[in-house]
């Protein structure tokens, strides 16, 4: 048997770690949650009978959701000790890693401690991904030096937290803008948050364990951070006058500078997620009787596909540049009042929803993953006693 490591994959691009039921994501522009289209969930469904569908591996019937949705509302109260926990964090603390020891907390609270049987990961899967949202609020508001708005049963989870943030009755399309982003991103595959919590779990760590690898994994930059990135692109650029002159310069001589929301991994064609974003970024900015931050959006997105996406380059086997589900959310967002600071925590609170249904399918596979590493050091030298050093 050789012992020789595997020829290398740079990033792990395309290397298979396993099966999977619960998502497929297509470069050919297409996305699935255990079969089901990602058009049809966003224009029909909800967050929670996405929610629903991920844990439990089929969609509810009208019965079995009401008892998910009572159960989810259930749970959305944090006890004191986690409020008076984030009471203590420091107010130079990034939100991510307040959400992040957060999460870690409630991992010592919760009454199936210890428990690792599928049932007790149901519920604490369902624990996590209802208190997520009243976690990202209360931090937000103790941040700001307001008092935490206790959660309301009566609302869905994208309304309620709009509730807890604000203390207010959340708008509709605030609302439901927020329920179809966090259909959009509930899954994706295995990304680098959701691999990092199926290494966690195959080790026989918990739950939580694994969502706080996700967590940390999802606070950095070049994964959770695109949304804010883009938004910041946004207002420095400030006007639909200035998107040529931008794009122009970024993707035009002999170095190239990548465009925040633009580009993905995977997908070779659009990705499928930013056209509802697209729209509802639309329907927000109509709202308000201001749409440019729509406009700006759009025309970058055009000035990018012109410079990017032509037939010279293609035929030259460069990968084709198309916006990413960040290029919109980000002006969603922006629209909604959210603070840029929020965007990466918001992601969190849609995909501990794919977080949740990975780990429970990685724990029945009971293999830890242990990838292997091509060595390039140097090797067979010889060993020098200090004192001749």
């Amino acid at each position: 048997m050789s012992t020789t490591a595997p020829p290398a994959a740079d990033g792990l691009r395309d290397v298979v770690i396993g099966p999977s039921e619960i998502c497929d994501v297509q470069a050919s522009g297409r996305l699935f949650y255990r079969g089901y289209d990602i058009h049809d969930l966003a224009s029909h469904s909800t967050f929670e009978e996405v929610v629903y569908l991920l844990l439990y591996g089929n969609l509810p019937s009208a019965a079995q959701l009401s008892e998910f949705n009572a159960r989810l509302a259930r749970e959305r109260t944090l006890s004191p000790e986690v409020i008076a926990l984030l009471r203590g964090v420091p107010a130079a603390a990034q939100s991510m890693d307040a959400l992040r020891t957060a999460v870690s907390s409630l991992g010592m609270w919760d009454p199936d401690a210890g428990n690792q049987s599928h049932e007790a990961n149901l519920r604490k899967s369902e624990r996590l991904i209802a208190k997520m949202p009243t976690l990202v609020a209360a931090i937000e508001r103790i941040r700001d030096g307001n008092e935490p708005v206790a959660p309301r049963t009566d609302l869905n989870l994208a309304g309620n937290f709009l509730y807890m943030l604000r203390g207010t009755e959340p708008d509709p399309l605030y609302a439901r803008t927020l329920d179809i982003d966090f259909i959009l991103h509930a899954d994706h595959e295995i990304n680098a948050s959701t691999f990092a919590t199926r290494v966690t779990v195959a080790t026989g760590a918990d739950l939580y364990s694994g969502a706080v690898s996700g967590i940390g994994t999802l606070s950095g930059p070049k994964h959770g951070g695109a949304a804010e990135e883009t938004m910041e692109m946004l207002l420095s650029i400030a006007s639909l006058e200035g998107v040529n002159e931008y794009v122009t310069s970024r993707l035009t001589g002999e170095k190239r500078v990548a465009i925040p929301g633009f580009g993905h991994a995977v997908y070779r064609a659009p990705d499928p997620r930013a056209a509802h974003l697209r729209e509802m970024s639309r329907r927000l900015g109509e709202l308000h009787g201001d749409t440019r931050w729509f406009q700006m959006t759009t025309a970058i997105e055009k000035k990018v596909d012109e410079l990017s996406n032509t037939p010279e380059r293609l035929a030259a086997g460069k990968q084709p540049i198309y916006a990413n589900v960040d290029c919109f959310s980000a002006s969603c967002y922006y629209e909604m009042n959210l603070s840029t600071r929020l965007f990466t925590p918001l992601f969190a609170i849609s995909r501990i929803s794919g977080w949740c249904a990975h780990m429970m399918e990685q724990i029945t596979f009971k293999r830890i993953i242990r990838p292997r590493a091509e060595y390039v050091g140097p090797r067979e030298q010889t060993y020098t006693p200090i004192d001749k050093r």
